[in-house]
């Protein structure tokens, strides 16, 4: 009998056992499977509730809240003026990038190119960085017909459009809820926007306030605008009367009425914008103030790690 040949051969075995083993013990890659090996979406938050802080309290706020940027109101009684947004603007960039933040979005009182601000606004923001502007608030008139209106505004969105691929921002309107809100049913601004690139042209799109004005069809609503997002505002609310009227309360995340699923769609969707965190209810000031965004930001980091175990 050959010894050396049985010996050999126990050897090769083993060591192809031992190569098998560690094979066996790596993750085998399903090219149908959509995995998230890390946090997708970028955090930031409004800064409405400390507009008032200068620009390097403001970066020192965020970075304790633990955001990674902000949307920041650059409008009339805004923490930057229109007509002050060549000087104050890339001195806000500066304060966070000194921070690693970042703007990710200013929210304006923009709604047609007419004004002399808005090329000065928008100029000033696609130079140093900023991607996403959010228009002024569109109103109809209730006593005329929606779609007169529609139409008559075309002309005012189309011209905005042009400047924004021309500068390379995008403009993007909320779909704020109200009794005379263009863009609370989504479906009027899809109708606006839908010839529109999404690079330069999109919607903010809130979840609370879908869920105010579709209490049970917002996720059509979303599926409606998910190819335009261009950055999603977090907040939540609860009906409350007050007198013999219901109206919307506002309170922290996941005190309210918002469907934390909406976060799992929105895990499966192409979108990979910022998450904007808002907050309408009272959050004081100084440190009770950056303790209620922190719990609101656990609470968002909370759900979208679901969604990073379920996707």
């Amino acid at each position: 009998m050959n010894t050396q040949f049985h010996s050999d051969r126990r050897d090769f075995l083993r060591k192809m056992a031992l190569a098998t083993t560690g094979l066996a013990a790596l993750p085998v890659e399903n090219p149908f499977a959509r995995v998230n090996v890390a946090p997708r979406f970028k955090v930031g938050g409004f800064t409405k509730p400390f507009q008032d802080l200068d620009f390097d309290q403001t970066a020192d706020v965020v970075a304790k809240i633990g955001w990674d940027g902000i949307e920041c109101p650059v409008r009339k009684g805004g923490q930057i003026l229109p007509e002050k947004v060549e000087d104050d603007l890339p001195r806000l960039v500066d304060a966070l990038k000194k921070r690693n933040l970042t703007v990710f979005s200013i929210a304006t009182d923009i709604v047609d190119v007419a004004n002399p601000l808005t090329e000065r606004v928008l100029r000033t923001a696609a130079k140093v960085g900023v991607g996403i502007y959010r228009l002024g608030f569109l109103h109809y008139d209730l006593a005329k017909p929606i779609p007169e209106q529609l139409e008559k505004l075309r002309p005012a969105l189309n011209d905005l459009y042009q400047l924004n691929r021309q500068l390379g921002i995008c403009g993007a309107i909320e779909n704020h809820s109200g009794r005379n809100a263009i863009g609370a049913p989504v479906w009027d601004v899809h109708e606006l926007i839908k010839e529109f690139d999404p690079q330069y042209f999109g919607v903010c799109f809130d979840i609370g306030h879908a869920t105010i004005e579709g209490g049970l069809d917002w996720e059509i609503q979303f599926r409606l605008i998910e190819p335009f997002l261009s950055a999603v505002y977090v907040k939540d609310f609860v009906w409350k009367k007050f007198g013999d009227q219901w109206k919307e309360n506002w309170v922290p995340l996941g005190e309210g009425m918002i469907n934390p699923k909406f976060f799992s769609m929105l895990a499966k969707s192409s979108f990979t914008g910022p998450l904007i965190q808002h907050h309408e209810y009272p959050v004081g000031r100084g440190d009770e103030m950056i303790d209620k965004m922190k719990r609101d930001r656990q609470q968002l980091d909370q759900w979208l790690t679901a969604t990073r175990a379920t996707v």
